[in-house]
């Protein structure tokens, strides 16, 4: 039950196949490339993508545009203690922003950062600083099939096999991401959560949470982890939080708003160096403490943003929607990683394309035959995404949040039936031209097919 009715609504066009074919020419082949005009059903990503709520709408209007001292930095940061737990925050303009302000005033030349499994500006921003980003996944997020119900969790055991190797003292911080984006979208529990929090003290390590899901593992905590069977998400997402010592967040996803993210570091003396090195360095890269690249208006949206996104039937009905589009594709014989994640399912292009080799991008031929076929745009996170990594190919269909209804869910499943009816006529593709960044390659990379 979606939980939520429409009061705005915008047209869209299934474009003619002729029209996809060409715009995907142009596009060389990158679907990030595409005109958003040309797309049917777009689940590149769940980033800023979702629908605000009439009550974020209305409090757009309050938004106070001062550019110091702005009473809507107030509402952000009280929304922010109510439902996270911290009371100091440093406001960027969205998620990457806030990497950046983080890891900046944490990392340097010669570290070593563990996750488990940093996503891609995560990892940029890392690599960026002169830092080594080693993930550290679970054994058990290896096995596609598995019903283990915490395929995030952060595998402390090899992270300690790194830091014998690396020297403890070369890690200035631990990050688990929450739910795990390059893990499918899997959810970490809260046992898992405190475990690595103490392997953090152990090596005297900063330990960080990347929340930008933080509601959504909630759920699933909530729903697998017995120890919180009848905890309301509320409750639950400030217990999982409270193991931090930073968080890093981006408002585009359970803010529920579509520009916004921050730093927030916990209030003890031991992390005020921490916490003031953020501010000046937000107040250079991003603006002023009270705002930090955002419009007040979108300080206000965040606000409310928050508080729904930790309510039990928001956040139910997000989930269950998302696991609705993987028992779809599972039962139309799509081959996904299971179970599906709390923001968007995960083809498995690999077993879909077994006679392309990784090296020819089996991921990224999925992503342009769903978007030939049915206008449908995803996004690959395998090996044209994370080049040098042994990642699965995996192509992720990332659901924007109270933005499509079941119709369009059956047309993304009609789609990839029909790409896989037809899967040994694809082909490879190969890279024509991309940037110097490798961790951001997907972004902006061109490519031909190879037949």
């Amino acid at each position: 039950m979606r939980g939520y009715r429409a009061k705005m609504v915008e047209p869209t066009r299934l474009v003619p196949p002729e029209e996809r074919e060409r715009a995907l020419s142009e596009a060389g082949y990158n679907v990030f490339n595409l005109p958003s005009d040309r797309v049917f059903v777009d689940l590149l990503t769940d980033s800023g993508t979702g629908t605000m709520s009439s009550e974020q709408w209305a409090a757009l209007l309050l938004g106070d545009e001062a550019y110091a001292g702005a009473s809507s930095f107030d509402h952000l940061r009280e929304a922010v203690e109510e439902t996270m737990g911290f009371s100091r925050i440093v406001p960027a303009h969205q998620g990457r922003g806030a990497e950046n302000v983080l890891y900046g005033s944490l990392v340097a030349e010669g570290d070593t950062v563990l996750n488990n499994a940093h996503f891609d500006t995560t990892r940029a921003h890392i690599a960026a600083n002169g830092a080594d980003p080693v993930d550290c996944p679970t054994e058990e997020a290896g096995d596609f099939d598995s019903e283990h119900p915490f395929k995030g969790n952060f595998d402390v055991d090899a992270a300690r096999d790194v830091a014998d190797d690396v020297g403890p003292e070369n890690i200035p911080a631990v990050v688990v991401t929450i739910t795990n984006n390059s893990t499918a979208g899997q959810p970490v529990s809260v046992a898992n959560l405190r475990e690595t929090r103490a392997f953090a003290d152990e090596i005297d390590a900063t330990f960080v949470i990347d929340a930008c899901r933080f509601a959504e593992n909630a759920a699933f905590v909530q729903q697998r982890e017995p120890e919180f069977e009848g905890e309301s998400v509320a409750a639950i997402a400030r217990e999982e939080l409270s193991y931090a010592d930073a968080v890093v967040m981006s408002g585009k996803k359970d803010g529920l708003t579509n520009i916004g993210g921050f730093v927030a570091v916990r209030d003890t003396p031991d992390l005020d160096a921490l916490y003031d090195a953020c501010r000046q360095r937000g107040i250079l890269y991003e603006g002023f403490t009270s705002y930090g690249g955002m419009a007040g208006r979108d300080l206000e949206a965040f606000a409310v943003g928050l508080r729904e996104a930790v309510t039990d039937h928001y956040v139910t009905a997000r989930v269950e929607q998302v696991r609705e589009l993987g028992e779809a594709l599972d039962d139309a014989g799509v081959p996904i990683y299971w179970p599906p994640g709390g923001h968007a399912v995960y083809l498995d292009a690999n077993a879909l394309l077994p006679h392309i080799e990784s090296s020819e991008f089996p991921g990224q031929a999925l992503v342009c035959a769903l978007y030939e076929e049915g206008g449908v745009r995803g996004v690959e996170l395998g090996s044209f995404a994370f080049p040098d990594t042994d990642r699965p190919d995996l192509v992720r269909l990332a659901l924007p949040r109270r933005t499509y209804s079941a119709e369009d869910i059956r047309h993304v499943v009609d789609t990839a039936a029909a790409v896989a009816d037809r899967a040994d006529e694809l082909t490879g593709y190969r890279v024509v031209s991309e940037p110097s960044v490798p961790e951001l390659r997907h972004f902006s990379a061109r490519l031909e097919p190879l037949a």
